[in-house]
């Protein structure tokens, strides 16, 4: 009585844990135009426009490499997602930036968007994860 028991348990978590394993995507990133081996490579996801900039879902830093990277991002929801990163060329975890809060290191976005007079805005940046390995060619 008790095998038939955890057997009916076991069948009704089985549908839950492949529904469960199969509902989150990954993100790869190719970064390019990478000019040197010196610090790291600063990634945020954001969830959100009202986080844009300022909350990131998912960060990672990974050791820069002269030309190009690919970083995997595991276990996203579906959603709609902007990725913003930088290369942290002295490593002291900030984006470094002039008088006129320019960026002095390079920086990316998601789609490679551009801002004019500023940051690129959630609209130009925003991309969709629907898909088990979404796509993202970011260049510095």
């Amino acid at each position: 009585m008790k095998t038939r028991r955890i057997t009916s348990i076991l069948a009704l978590l089985l549908p839950i844990a492949i529904f469960a394993q199969n509902n989150t995507n990954s993100i790869e990133i190719n970064i390019t135009n990478i000019k040197s081996d010196e610090g790291n490579i600063r990634i945020g996801l954001y969830s959100g426009e009202d986080n844009f900039y300022k909350k990131t879902y998912k960060s990672v830093a990974i050791k820069a490499k002269k030309g190009s990277l690919i970083v995997t991002l595991d276990d996203i929801p579906k959603g709609t997602y902007a990725i913003s990163l930088y290369h942290d060329e002295n490593d002291n975890k900030k984006l470094d930036t002039n008088f006129f809060k320019i960026p002095k290191e390079p920086y990316g976005t998601s789609n490679n968007a551009k801002g004019s007079f500023g940051p690129p805005s959630w609209e130009d940046a925003k991309f969709s994860v629907s898909e088990q390995v979404v796509h993202q060619s970011i260049k510095l």
